[in-house]
């Protein structure tokens, strides 16, 4: 899988990851229901597992992103407008 942070880059993450980022998006969305700054602590652990679990791709290797999280200063607002049924995280 291929997660793309923007304003940041492209990590390639293989499927063993996927169950805990799923679980990441899951409080991510919960947090959303609460408080801009619980959110942004949310937000800050999904992209942060997806840099310890993922492979950084280099500028020349570009590749259509699976995942596209949002950047690091976004707000929840935006975020509101990225989610889909399943989250930010399909599966």
């Amino acid at each position: 899988m291929i997660v793309r942070i923007q304003g940041e880059g492209q990590y390639r993450l293989d499927d063993a990851g996927i169950g805990e980022l799923n679980k990441l998006d899951e409080q991510l969305e919960a947090a959303l229901a609460l408080d801009e700054a619980s959110f942004a602590v949310a937000l800050a652990n999904i992209e942060g597992r997806v840099r310890e679990l993922g492979a950084p791709l280099g500028d020349e290797e570009l590749l259509e992103s699976d995942v596209i999280l949002p950047p690091s200063d976004a707000t929840a607002s935006e975020v509101r407008e990225m989610l889909s049924d399943d989250g930010l995280i399909p599966g």
